[in-house]
Protein backbone atom coordinates (compact mmCIF):
# COMPACT_ATOMS: atom_id res chain seq x y z
CA UNK A 1 0.00 0.00 0.00
CA UNK A 2 1.20 3.11 -0.99
CA UNK A 3 0.96 5.73 2.08
CA UNK A 4 0.84 9.81 1.31
CA UNK A 5 3.88 11.54 2.60
CA UNK A 6 5.58 8.26 3.23
CA UNK A 7 9.20 7.91 2.13
CA UNK A 8 11.26 4.73 3.09
CA UNK A 9 14.50 6.58 2.36
CA UNK A 10 13.63 9.57 4.58
CA UNK A 11 12.16 7.20 7.08
CA UNK A 12 15.50 5.09 7.65
CA UNK A 13 16.84 8.09 9.54
CA UNK A 14 16.64 9.28 13.04
CA UNK A 15 16.87 13.30 11.79
CA UNK A 16 14.21 15.07 10.51
CA UNK A 17 17.01 17.50 9.28
CA UNK A 18 20.17 15.73 9.77
CA UNK A 19 22.28 19.02 8.46
CA UNK A 20 20.43 21.34 10.98
CA UNK A 21 20.88 18.33 13.80
CA UNK A 22 24.02 17.59 13.70
CA UNK A 23 25.70 20.64 12.57
CA UNK A 24 29.23 21.73 14.52
CA UNK A 25 29.26 24.13 16.95
CA UNK A 26 31.28 26.55 15.35
CA UNK A 27 28.46 26.82 12.52
CA UNK A 28 25.82 26.58 15.05
CA UNK A 29 27.35 30.10 16.95
CA UNK A 30 27.79 31.48 13.25
CA UNK A 31 23.88 30.77 12.55
CA UNK A 32 23.29 32.22 16.09
CA UNK A 33 25.15 35.43 15.25
CA UNK A 34 23.40 35.98 11.97
CA UNK A 35 19.87 35.32 13.31
CA UNK A 36 20.34 37.30 16.22
CA UNK A 37 21.69 40.77 14.22
CA UNK A 38 18.33 40.12 12.41
CA UNK A 39 16.09 40.04 14.74
CA UNK A 40 17.77 42.88 16.86
CA UNK A 41 17.62 45.04 13.92
CA UNK A 42 13.87 44.02 12.78
CA UNK A 43 12.86 44.19 16.67
CA UNK A 44 14.58 47.86 16.55
CA UNK A 45 12.79 49.00 13.48
CA UNK A 46 8.93 47.82 13.91
CA UNK A 47 8.60 47.38 17.77
CA UNK A 48 8.32 50.74 19.65
CA UNK A 49 9.35 48.21 22.74
CA UNK A 50 12.35 47.13 21.80
CA UNK A 51 13.76 50.70 19.86
CA UNK A 52 13.01 52.32 23.58
CA UNK A 53 14.85 49.65 25.43
CA UNK A 54 17.56 50.01 23.05
CA UNK A 55 17.93 53.32 22.96
CA UNK A 56 17.78 53.42 26.85
CA UNK A 57 20.43 50.86 26.98
CA UNK A 58 22.56 53.24 24.74
CA UNK A 59 23.32 50.75 21.68
CA UNK A 60 22.36 50.21 18.47
CA UNK A 61 22.05 47.13 16.14
CA UNK A 62 25.31 47.93 14.54
CA UNK A 63 26.93 47.50 18.09
CA UNK A 64 25.88 43.82 18.01
CA UNK A 65 29.06 42.01 16.04
CA UNK A 66 29.53 39.07 18.15
CA UNK A 67 27.83 36.93 21.04
CA UNK A 68 29.47 38.80 23.34
CA UNK A 69 28.10 41.78 22.42
CA UNK A 70 24.75 40.25 22.13
CA UNK A 71 25.36 39.16 26.17
CA UNK A 72 26.94 41.94 27.14
CA UNK A 73 25.27 44.86 25.50
CA UNK A 74 21.41 43.57 25.39
CA UNK A 75 19.36 43.61 28.40
CA UNK A 76 17.17 40.45 29.43
CA UNK A 77 13.38 41.07 29.24
CA UNK A 78 10.51 39.95 31.73
CA UNK A 79 6.91 38.61 31.16
CA UNK A 80 6.28 42.13 33.02
CA UNK A 81 7.91 44.03 30.48
CA UNK A 82 5.86 42.77 27.76
CA UNK A 83 2.72 43.16 29.56
CA UNK A 84 3.24 46.61 30.69
CA UNK A 85 4.19 47.63 26.40
CA UNK A 86 0.74 45.58 25.74
CA UNK A 87 -0.80 48.30 28.28
CA UNK A 88 0.91 51.23 25.94
CA UNK A 89 -0.46 52.26 22.22
CA UNK A 90 -3.51 50.09 20.58
CA UNK A 91 -4.26 46.98 21.72
CA UNK A 92 -4.55 43.90 22.53
CA UNK A 93 -0.44 43.92 21.71
CA UNK A 94 0.77 47.50 21.79
CA UNK A 95 4.05 48.82 21.73
CA UNK A 96 4.99 45.13 21.61
CA UNK A 97 4.01 44.60 18.36
CA UNK A 98 6.42 44.85 15.34
CA UNK A 99 3.95 43.44 12.55
CA UNK A 100 0.26 44.80 11.81
CA UNK A 101 -2.46 42.71 12.33
CA UNK A 102 -2.59 41.69 9.10
CA UNK A 103 0.43 39.69 9.57
CA UNK A 104 -1.43 38.22 12.56
CA UNK A 105 -3.03 34.45 12.44
CA UNK A 106 -4.17 33.10 15.74
CA UNK A 107 -4.89 34.57 19.53
CA UNK A 108 -3.44 33.46 22.28
CA UNK A 109 -3.25 34.58 25.90
CA UNK A 110 -1.73 33.16 29.51
CA UNK A 111 -3.98 32.13 32.08
CA UNK A 112 -3.37 35.03 33.87
CA UNK A 113 -3.47 33.62 37.15
CA UNK A 114 -0.68 35.63 38.55
CA UNK A 115 -2.22 39.54 37.33
CA UNK A 116 -3.26 40.60 33.72
CA UNK A 117 -2.28 37.87 30.97
CA UNK A 118 0.10 38.15 28.29
CA UNK A 119 -1.39 38.27 25.10
CA UNK A 120 0.45 36.01 22.76
CA UNK A 121 0.11 36.55 19.12
CA UNK A 122 1.01 33.80 16.01
CA UNK A 123 1.92 34.71 12.41
CA UNK A 124 1.21 31.77 10.05
CA UNK A 125 5.01 31.67 9.62
CA UNK A 126 4.74 31.16 13.75
CA UNK A 127 2.72 28.94 13.29
CA UNK A 128 4.47 26.65 10.95
CA UNK A 129 7.64 26.64 12.53
CA UNK A 130 6.66 26.09 16.02
CA UNK A 131 5.20 22.91 14.20
CA UNK A 132 8.06 21.99 12.57
CA UNK A 133 9.84 21.99 16.63
CA UNK A 134 7.82 19.27 17.46
CA UNK A 135 8.27 17.71 14.54
CA UNK A 136 12.04 17.14 15.44
CA UNK A 137 11.05 15.18 18.38
CA UNK A 138 8.15 13.47 16.93
CA UNK A 139 10.15 11.62 13.80
CA UNK A 140 13.32 10.96 16.04
CA UNK A 141 11.29 8.53 18.18
CA UNK A 142 9.70 6.67 14.85
CA UNK A 143 6.53 8.64 14.72
CA UNK A 144 5.52 9.14 10.84
CA UNK A 145 2.68 10.36 8.63
CA UNK A 146 0.92 7.28 8.96
CA UNK A 147 0.16 7.17 12.52
CA UNK A 148 -2.71 8.93 14.74
CA UNK A 149 -2.49 11.40 17.27
CA UNK A 150 -5.56 11.70 19.97
CA UNK A 151 -5.09 15.24 21.70
CA UNK A 152 -6.78 14.80 25.15
CA UNK A 153 -7.15 18.95 25.13
CA UNK A 154 -9.69 21.28 25.63
CA UNK A 155 -9.12 23.89 22.95
CA UNK A 156 -9.47 27.31 24.05
CA UNK A 157 -7.49 30.47 24.22
CA UNK A 158 -4.75 29.60 25.46
CA UNK A 159 -2.11 28.21 23.23
CA UNK A 160 -1.36 24.81 25.06
CA UNK A 161 -1.69 21.92 22.56
CA UNK A 162 -1.77 24.11 19.25
CA UNK A 163 1.70 23.79 18.47
CA UNK A 164 1.54 20.02 19.06
CA UNK A 165 -1.60 20.07 16.57
CA UNK A 166 0.94 22.23 14.06
CA UNK A 167 3.55 19.61 14.12
CA UNK A 168 1.00 16.60 13.36
CA UNK A 169 -0.32 18.66 10.71
CA UNK A 170 3.38 19.46 9.55
CA UNK A 171 4.29 15.80 9.96
CA UNK A 172 0.94 14.83 7.64
CA UNK A 173 -0.36 12.99 10.04
CA UNK A 174 -3.94 12.57 11.57
CA UNK A 175 -5.42 14.86 14.59
CA UNK A 176 -8.37 12.84 16.89
CA UNK A 177 -9.42 15.69 19.00
CA UNK A 178 -10.46 15.03 22.47
CA UNK A 179 -12.09 18.56 23.15
CA UNK A 180 -15.61 18.88 24.42
CA UNK A 181 -15.42 15.21 25.90
CA UNK A 182 -14.96 14.84 29.78
CA UNK A 183 -12.26 12.27 31.15
CA UNK A 184 -14.70 8.95 30.52
CA UNK A 185 -16.05 9.89 27.55
CA UNK A 186 -12.27 10.32 26.17
CA UNK A 187 -11.32 6.96 27.54
CA UNK A 188 -14.22 5.84 25.23
CA UNK A 189 -13.14 7.56 22.50
CA UNK A 190 -9.62 6.29 22.39
CA UNK A 191 -11.04 2.24 22.79
CA UNK A 192 -13.04 3.55 19.20
CA UNK A 193 -10.94 5.69 17.22
CA UNK A 194 -7.49 3.71 18.28
CA UNK A 195 -5.08 5.67 18.21
CA UNK A 196 -1.03 5.47 18.03
CA UNK A 197 -0.47 8.60 20.00
CA UNK A 198 -1.77 10.44 23.08
CA UNK A 199 -1.00 14.13 23.70
CA UNK A 200 -1.41 15.45 27.23
CA UNK A 201 0.12 16.89 30.47
CA UNK A 202 1.66 13.97 31.97
CA UNK A 203 -0.93 15.02 35.17
CA UNK A 204 -3.54 14.20 32.77
CA UNK A 205 -2.35 11.23 31.46
CA UNK A 206 -2.54 9.26 35.09
CA UNK A 207 -5.22 11.08 36.11
CA UNK A 208 -6.91 8.85 32.77
CA UNK A 209 -5.19 6.33 34.00
CA UNK A 210 -7.00 6.58 37.59
CA UNK A 211 -10.42 6.86 35.83
CA UNK A 212 -9.84 4.12 33.23
CA UNK A 213 -8.93 1.81 36.39
CA UNK A 214 -12.36 2.70 37.71
CA UNK A 215 -14.20 1.98 34.64
CA UNK A 216 -12.70 -1.75 34.25
CA UNK A 217 -10.18 -0.51 31.69
CA UNK A 218 -7.29 -1.64 31.29
CA UNK A 219 -5.24 1.63 29.08
CA UNK A 220 -1.96 -1.10 28.34
CA UNK A 221 -4.82 -2.95 26.05
CA UNK A 222 -5.62 0.38 24.23
CA UNK A 223 -3.98 0.83 20.80
CA UNK A 224 -1.87 3.94 22.66
CA UNK A 225 1.65 3.21 22.30
CA UNK A 226 3.41 6.77 22.60
CA UNK A 227 2.90 9.26 24.72
CA UNK A 228 3.79 12.93 24.42
CA UNK A 229 3.76 15.71 26.46
CA UNK A 230 4.03 19.64 27.39
CA UNK A 231 3.01 22.09 30.04
CA UNK A 232 5.44 20.65 33.14
CA UNK A 233 7.78 18.30 33.80
CA UNK A 234 7.08 14.83 33.09
CA UNK A 235 9.07 12.12 31.02
CA UNK A 236 12.35 13.47 31.81
CA UNK A 237 11.79 12.30 35.38
CA UNK A 238 12.70 8.45 35.52
CA UNK A 239 10.00 7.69 37.85
CA UNK A 240 6.64 9.91 36.19
CA UNK A 241 8.02 8.28 33.28
CA UNK A 242 8.32 4.67 34.66
CA UNK A 243 4.70 5.41 36.09
CA UNK A 244 2.93 6.75 33.09
CA UNK A 245 4.54 4.04 30.77
CA UNK A 246 2.94 1.12 33.33
CA UNK A 247 0.07 2.94 33.20
CA UNK A 248 -0.22 2.83 29.54
CA UNK A 249 1.56 0.32 28.20
CA UNK A 250 3.48 3.40 25.52
CA UNK A 251 6.48 4.79 25.73
CA UNK A 252 6.70 8.48 26.92
CA UNK A 253 8.34 11.49 25.42
CA UNK A 254 7.77 15.12 26.49
CA UNK A 255 8.45 18.66 24.35
CA UNK A 256 9.62 21.43 26.43
CA UNK A 257 7.53 24.50 25.48
CA UNK A 258 7.08 28.46 26.14
CA UNK A 259 3.82 29.89 25.12
CA UNK A 260 5.18 33.25 23.58
CA UNK A 261 9.07 31.84 22.41
CA UNK A 262 8.01 28.83 20.66
CA UNK A 263 8.37 24.81 21.43
CA UNK A 264 11.92 25.58 21.80
CA UNK A 265 12.71 21.98 23.07
CA UNK A 266 11.79 18.42 21.41
CA UNK A 267 12.54 15.55 23.66
CA UNK A 268 16.13 13.39 23.30
CA UNK A 269 14.60 9.92 21.98
CA UNK A 270 16.63 8.62 24.95
CA UNK A 271 14.46 10.30 26.92
CA UNK A 272 17.12 12.03 29.77
CA UNK A 273 16.30 15.38 28.71
CA UNK A 274 15.48 17.44 25.84
CA UNK A 275 17.25 19.66 23.26
CA UNK A 276 17.00 23.04 22.47
CA UNK A 277 15.91 23.37 18.58
CA UNK A 278 18.58 25.17 17.57
CA UNK A 279 17.45 26.40 14.30
CA UNK A 280 14.64 28.34 15.51
CA UNK A 281 15.71 29.65 19.23
CA UNK A 282 18.95 30.90 20.93
CA UNK A 283 19.70 29.86 24.82
CA UNK A 284 21.83 31.39 27.13
CA UNK A 285 21.71 29.81 30.78
CA UNK A 286 22.38 32.37 33.18
CA UNK A 287 23.21 32.31 37.10
CA UNK A 288 22.13 34.35 39.53
CA UNK A 289 25.05 36.87 38.80
CA UNK A 290 23.42 36.94 35.12
CA UNK A 291 27.05 35.57 33.91
CA UNK A 292 26.64 32.05 31.54
CA UNK A 293 26.53 28.79 34.00
CA UNK A 294 29.31 26.76 32.99
CA UNK A 295 28.21 23.15 31.38
CA UNK A 296 26.23 20.84 34.14
CA UNK A 297 25.48 23.92 36.59
CA UNK A 298 21.85 25.01 36.55
CA UNK A 299 20.93 28.59 35.72
CA UNK A 300 17.65 30.33 34.45
CA UNK A 301 17.05 29.25 30.56
CA UNK A 302 17.24 33.35 28.98
CA UNK A 303 16.11 32.30 25.44
CA UNK A 304 15.26 34.09 22.04
CA UNK A 305 12.84 33.43 18.76
CA UNK A 306 13.45 33.27 15.48
CA UNK A 307 10.20 32.47 14.89
CA UNK A 308 8.09 35.51 16.71
CA UNK A 309 8.11 38.43 14.32
CA UNK A 310 4.55 39.91 15.12
CA UNK A 311 5.40 40.20 18.62
CA UNK A 312 9.78 39.40 18.87
CA UNK A 313 11.03 37.80 21.60
CA UNK A 314 14.50 38.68 22.72
CA UNK A 315 16.48 37.76 25.47
CA UNK A 316 13.72 36.52 27.66
CA UNK A 317 13.44 35.54 31.24
CA UNK A 318 12.08 32.03 30.85
CA UNK A 319 11.77 31.88 34.86
CA UNK A 320 12.68 28.09 34.00
CA UNK A 321 15.88 26.39 35.55
CA UNK A 322 18.18 23.57 33.41
CA UNK A 323 20.86 21.87 33.36
CA UNK A 324 23.01 22.71 30.48
CA UNK A 325 25.37 20.16 28.58
CA UNK A 326 27.15 21.29 25.12
CA UNK A 327 28.84 18.53 22.68
CA UNK A 328 27.41 15.84 20.79
CA UNK A 329 24.77 13.84 22.55
CA UNK A 330 24.63 9.91 22.66
CA UNK A 331 21.57 9.96 20.05
CA UNK A 332 24.18 11.94 17.92
CA UNK A 333 22.41 15.74 17.85
CA UNK A 334 25.01 18.47 18.49
CA UNK A 335 22.12 20.78 19.67
CA UNK A 336 22.24 22.16 23.16
CA UNK A 337 20.72 19.29 25.87
CA UNK A 338 19.15 20.04 28.95
CA UNK A 339 19.13 17.26 31.38
CA UNK A 340 16.50 16.27 33.13
CA UNK A 341 14.45 19.03 31.28
CA UNK A 342 12.92 21.74 33.20
CA UNK A 343 14.00 21.08 37.07
CA UNK A 344 11.92 23.53 38.25
CA UNK A 345 11.09 27.41 38.42
CA UNK A 346 13.21 30.56 39.54
CA UNK A 347 10.25 31.34 41.77
CA UNK A 348 10.34 27.61 42.82
CA UNK A 349 13.90 27.68 44.13
CA UNK A 350 13.93 26.50 47.82
CA UNK A 351 17.24 27.14 49.16
CA UNK A 352 17.60 24.94 53.09
CA UNK A 353 21.08 25.38 55.17
CA UNK A 354 22.79 26.61 51.72
CA UNK A 355 21.51 23.66 49.51
CA UNK A 356 19.27 23.92 46.81
CA UNK A 357 16.40 21.93 46.51
CA UNK A 358 14.90 21.33 43.24
CA UNK A 359 10.97 20.38 42.87
CA UNK A 360 11.49 17.62 39.78
CA UNK A 361 14.14 16.06 42.34
CA UNK A 362 11.28 15.53 45.08
CA UNK A 363 9.36 13.80 42.52
CA UNK A 364 11.74 11.50 41.11
CA UNK A 365 12.77 10.54 44.52
CA UNK A 366 8.98 9.74 45.87
CA UNK A 367 8.28 7.92 43.05
CA UNK A 368 10.84 4.98 44.59
CA UNK A 369 9.45 4.95 47.75
CA UNK A 370 6.74 2.11 47.79
CA UNK A 371 3.57 2.47 48.81
CA UNK A 372 3.11 6.05 47.19
CA UNK A 373 1.05 7.12 44.77
CA UNK A 374 2.23 10.10 41.67
CA UNK A 375 0.25 12.93 43.44
CA UNK A 376 1.36 15.50 45.57
CA UNK A 377 2.03 18.79 46.31
CA UNK A 378 5.14 20.59 48.23
CA UNK A 379 4.50 23.37 50.51
CA UNK A 380 7.25 25.76 51.26
CA UNK A 381 7.42 28.02 54.32
CA UNK A 382 10.28 29.92 56.64
CA UNK A 383 11.64 28.61 59.88
CA UNK A 384 13.82 29.99 61.79
CA UNK A 385 14.95 31.96 58.69
CA UNK A 386 15.54 29.50 56.60
CA UNK A 387 13.26 27.62 53.93
CA UNK A 388 11.18 24.66 55.15
CA UNK A 389 9.47 21.95 53.06
CA UNK A 390 6.39 20.16 53.67
CA UNK A 391 5.70 17.15 51.23
CA UNK A 392 2.03 15.89 50.96
CA UNK A 393 1.39 12.72 48.74
CA UNK A 394 -1.04 10.24 48.76
CA UNK A 395 -1.07 6.57 49.52
CA UNK A 396 -1.31 4.19 46.67
CA UNK A 397 -4.04 2.68 46.77
CA UNK A 398 -3.90 -0.92 48.40
CA UNK A 399 -1.54 0.55 51.05
CA UNK A 400 -3.30 -0.12 54.57
CA UNK A 401 -3.68 3.34 56.36
CA UNK A 402 -1.62 1.68 59.74
CA UNK A 403 1.56 1.83 56.82
CA UNK A 404 1.27 5.61 56.05
CA UNK A 405 3.64 6.67 59.46
CA UNK A 406 6.21 3.56 57.43
CA UNK A 407 5.85 4.99 54.34
CA UNK A 408 6.40 8.61 55.28
CA UNK A 409 9.73 7.85 57.74
CA UNK A 410 10.84 5.65 54.21
CA UNK A 411 10.19 8.71 52.08
CA UNK A 412 11.72 11.40 54.53
CA UNK A 413 14.83 9.01 54.96
CA UNK A 414 15.10 8.61 51.14
CA UNK A 415 15.22 12.12 50.76
CA UNK A 416 17.29 12.82 54.02
CA UNK A 417 20.09 10.20 52.22
CA UNK A 418 19.62 11.92 48.63
CA UNK A 419 19.22 15.56 49.00
CA UNK A 420 21.04 15.94 52.75
CA UNK A 421 18.21 18.38 54.06
CA UNK A 422 15.63 17.29 55.89
CA UNK A 423 11.52 17.57 54.70
CA UNK A 424 8.40 17.10 56.30
CA UNK A 425 6.66 13.95 54.87
CA UNK A 426 2.85 13.30 55.18
CA UNK A 427 1.06 10.90 53.84
CA UNK A 428 -2.70 10.91 52.50
CA UNK A 429 -5.60 8.83 51.25
CA UNK A 430 -5.65 8.28 47.57
CA UNK A 431 -7.71 10.86 46.06
CA UNK A 432 -7.20 13.17 48.87
CA UNK A 433 -5.98 15.48 46.27
CA UNK A 434 -7.18 17.60 43.54
CA UNK A 435 -6.79 16.57 39.88
CA UNK A 436 -5.92 18.40 36.57
CA UNK A 437 -6.91 18.21 33.34
CA UNK A 438 -3.88 20.45 31.71
CA UNK A 439 -0.52 21.47 34.49
CA UNK A 440 -1.08 20.12 38.04
CA UNK A 441 -0.61 22.78 40.90
CA UNK A 442 1.97 21.16 42.82
CA UNK A 443 3.86 24.09 44.64
CA UNK A 444 2.49 26.02 47.10
CA UNK A 445 4.98 29.30 48.41
CA UNK A 446 3.85 30.29 51.76
CA UNK A 447 7.29 32.33 52.04
CA UNK A 448 7.04 36.53 52.12
CA UNK A 449 7.25 38.12 48.95
CA UNK A 450 10.49 38.35 47.75
CA UNK A 451 11.97 34.72 48.29
CA UNK A 452 13.58 32.53 45.33
CA UNK A 453 15.67 33.84 42.82
CA UNK A 454 16.86 37.20 41.71
CA UNK A 455 19.17 37.80 38.64
CA UNK A 456 21.27 40.76 38.41
CA UNK A 457 22.43 41.47 35.17
CA UNK A 458 26.53 41.24 34.61
CA UNK A 459 28.47 40.77 31.83
CA UNK A 460 30.31 37.71 30.08
CA UNK A 461 32.12 36.48 27.05
CA UNK A 462 30.21 33.97 25.27
CA UNK A 463 30.13 30.41 26.32
CA UNK A 464 31.74 27.43 24.98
Amino acid sequence: MVRPFHNDHANASPYWNPGMETMPRAQLDALHLRRIQLMIRFAYENSPFYRKLYREAGFTPDDIRSLDDFIRLVPVIDKKDLVQAQGAGAPPYGDARALPEEYNLYRFQTSGSTGTPLQIPFGYYSSAQYGEQWVYGFWAVGLRAYHTFYFAFNWGTFAGFWSAYWGVRRLGATVISGGGLDTKGRINHILQSKPDVLVATPTYALYMAEVAKGMGVDLRETTIKYFYSAGEPGPSIPTTRRAIEEAWGAKAFELYGIAEVGAIAPGCPLQGGVHLAEDWAHSLVLGEDGKPVAAGEVGENVVTSYVQHVQPIIKYRSHDLVRPRYGICDCGRTWTYYDGGVLGRTDHMIIIKGTNVYPTAVEALLGDVAGLSEHYEIHVDTEDKSDSITVKVEAARGLPSEQYEKAAQEAARLLYKSIMVRIGIKVLPPESLPRYELKAKRFFDHRPAGKGWVMREGTASAPR
